[in-house]
């Protein structure tokens, strides 16, 4: 064999690793800042509607298996990068709802009305079309004022363990400098070495038996409550902040996502995964712009290994969901609200700027901003439920032909 033609099978050798590599790489990197900058959200979501250390960490598991089986089928199927994720705003809007009438067993009958609605949507076009008529400036003052209160806790933990929140905020502000992207990331490893470090001089010992991964399944309940006050706030909220977006953002790189295929998957992920604690599952913003980025591979029709990849990172994450609810529920008071609300600034800031975007709508957004931060419940529905209706009344008073100001 000649040099040359050795140097030029090297090279091809080459080519195909990186080309295997260089995705599989960014799925691993998007994998860890996708569960770690929010997966406290998710905890406490679940565990303000109800569920016990145990079922909350069945529920982080249960999203976990069933948006990486999801990618792993899309991903493969349609040779694109397809990234599912948890429903993070959904999980935000958990935490502000809070308990339900029928308690956890409602929560999940919820959970799997979720689902069923996120399956119509695939076939039923005309109520995707209804979901996305809902005014934007509505839409995100309601999550606005869903994520208020949870990114106010950080300043409010500070006065309760401020060895172990001060350090970690320390540490975001400096990342949110330098390197944004690894801000949440480097926040939680903060928070649970401070963690760590307390529970050791405390003497606290860790439920290790806890840590093993289970599954606590729960026979759904179904109380018009929690279908009002959950199920389609969940339903709306995870359509408007996520499924949507994230179609646009794969628009952006060129991919068309098929929509009735991805509404199906996530939806019968969602169905499956309520029993086990699974709030909702839906089409990824973040890890989709990671995966779908020409840094995940210069081709783009190598780049649906980084979401392949992404998958099985999370089937391993999975296996861990009861170690992380363990560390989470033997830390200091205030380390998951902290983690949680930090993750979710970002979040907020976004849907303060569509709130206000819109001079016209204003008043109706802001109406809406209010009554969802109060975390109000009226006939056992939550605040996010009413802050839709008062935004959409009010925006349709205020719709109607103006009176000119006097004089």
């Amino acid at each position: 064999m000649s040099s040359s033609t050795a140097d030029i099978e090297t090279k091809v050798a080459e080519d195909v690793g990186a080309g295997v590599w260089q995705p599989i790489g960014a799925g691993v990197v998007a994998a860890l800042v996708g569960f770690t900058s929010s997966f406290a959200v998710v905890l406490a979501g679940l565990t303000k509607v109800g569920a016990t250390p145990a079922q909350a960490a069945s529920g982080l598991l249960a999203v976990c298996l069933t948006q990486a089986v999801g990618m792993l089928v899309l991903s493969r199927r349609f040779r694109m990068p397809i990234a599912l994720a948890w429903s993070t705003p959904g999980a935000a809007l958990l935490a502000s709802t809070g308990a339900v009438s029928g308690g956890w067993a409602a929560a999940v009958g919820a959970f799997a009305v979720t689902g069923v609605l996120i399956v119509l949507t695939g076939f039923w076009e005309r109520l995707g079309r209804l979901i996305a008529a809902i005014p934007v400036e509505i839409a995100q003052a309601m999550l606005a004022g869903v994520l208020m209160p949870l990114c106010l806790a950080p300043m409010k933990a500070v006065t309760v363990s401020p060895a172990v929140v001060v350090p970690v905020l320390v540490v975001w502000l400096a990342l949110q400098r330098f390197a944004p992207r690894w801000a949440v990331l480097a926040a939680f490893a903060v928070a649970a070495v401070g963690a760590g470090v307390d529970i050791a001089v405390t003497h606290r010992r860790l439920d290790v038996s806890a840590m093993v991964p289970r599954v606590e399944l729960v026979a759904p309940h179904w109380s018009w409550q929690a279908v009002i006050g959950i199920a389609m706030p969940l339903y709306i909220v995870t359509m408007a902040a996520q499924n949507i977006p994230g179609t646009a953002i794969m628009s952006s790189f060129g991919y068309r996502v098929p929509w009735r295929a991805a509404m199906i998957t996530t939806g019968l992920g969602t169905m499956v995964g309520a029993p086990a604690g699974g709030h909702a599952i839906n089409l990824a913003a973040i890890s989709s712009a990671l995966s779908a980025a020409p840094a995940a591979h210069p081709d783009p029709r190598r780049r649906w290994i980084a979401t392949c990849s992404v998958g099985c990172v999370y089937l391993v994450l999975a296996l861990a969901s009861g170690a992380f609810v363990t560390l989470v529920a033997t830390a200091p008071k205030g380390v998951l609200e902290t983690v949680a609300g930090l993750a979710l600034i970002a979040s907020l800031g976004a849907a303060l700027s569509a709130t206000l975007g819109s001079a016209e709508h204003r008043v109706a957004a802001v109406a809406t901003f209010v009554v969802s931060a109060s975390g109000i419940a009226v006939f056992g529905i939550g605040a996010a439920f009413w802050a839709l209706v008062v935004g959409l009344v009010v925006r349709w008073v205020l719709g109607g032909p103006r009176v000119p100001p006097v004089g």
